[in-house]
């Protein structure tokens, strides 16, 4: 069973019509392995939410919340997950105007298909993460924002969002460290995965950014790898031995010896596979 709700800032129901011929009430819909809620008359309000309950957990689910969102494979490991709708005024300025601004709606989440799970893939790709995690993965957090602006938030950093050659609000989104040099962030994959690949797109608005010319990544399982970087506008990428790990931690960033106090990260993609028992 999946459920999809729409719930006000009091986490009610919201009440409406599905469209004009439909009857008032709740915004409701369940399914099976197929859960989709369509809606042709309602406006997103500040504070509303959108409450997903599964059934089997841990699971791995295909979700799409609003057509401005890819379809994004994520773990749950909890059967009720809460998202916030993104609608603040700096929230909104690391989106594209459109999202989650229609009068109309198209919501879905669905079961998994096992090819979906097994292929080898970008697991720490998540346009649907939140600031704060909520029992579904991959997450990535960080100790620095700048400015508690979203769009600097290290979640611009897993969504797939590419436009690295200026800075600011989007299509340029990025995770800002506000110039501390002990700047970490940590992605979080909810249970143990395979990851043989990694790769780094710097911002680079030169010269109003810097770059990093070596990182270092750490494995759950102790190992710690360093990786030399360069002043480069597209992936800069790195094969290593397979490791298991549950999160990944990128640490000592050594910024480059340049004018500029900014540097950024665009997207950090790890490549690898689902054990296969999960």
């Amino acid at each position: 069973m999946i459920k999809i709700e729409l719930l006000n800032k009091e986490k009610d129901n919201i009440y409406g019509k599905y469209d004009h011929e439909k009857e008032y009430a709740p915004f409701i819909a369940r399914g099976e392995k197929l859960c989709t809620l369509g809606l042709k008359e309602y406006f997103y309000q500040i504070g509303d939410k959108i409450r997903v309950t599964v059934d089997q957990v841990p699971g791995f689910y295909m979700v799409q919340l609003d057509e401005t969102l890819a379809p994004s494979l994520l773990y749950f490991t909890q059967k009720e997950w809460l998202f916030e709708i993104p609608l603040t005024d700096n929230l909104r300025k690391a989106s594209v105007e459109t999202a989650f601004k229609s009068v109309r709606h198209s919501l879905t989440v669905r079961k998994a298909y096992p090819f979906e799970i097994s292929n080898y893939q970008n697991l720490s790709f998540n346009p649907h993460d939140q600031k704060k995690s909520s029992g579904v993965y991959p997450h990535i957090s960080a100790n620095v924002e700048t400015r508690d602006e979203s769009i600097f938030f290290v979640k611009n950093a897993i969504d797939g969002k590419l436009a690295n050659l200026s800075h600011g609000s989007y299509p340029f989104a990025s995770w800002g460290i506000n110039q501390q040099p002990d700047a970490e962030l940590t992605i979080d994959f909810g249970r143990t995965v395979e990851v043989d690949n990694l790769s780094f797109l710097f911002r680079c608005d030169f010269p109003h950014d810097s770059y990093w010319q070596s990182v270092q990544v750490i494995f759950s399982n102790g190992n710690r790898m360093t990786f030399d970087t360069e002043k480069y506008s597209e992936y800069q990428n790195f094969n290593f031995s397979l490791q298991q790990t549950s999160f990944i931690k990128l640490a000592c960033l050594k910024k480059a010896q340049d004018d500029s106090p900014f540097p950024a990260l665009v997207q950090i993609e790890v490549f690898g596979k689902n054990k296969s028992e999960q």
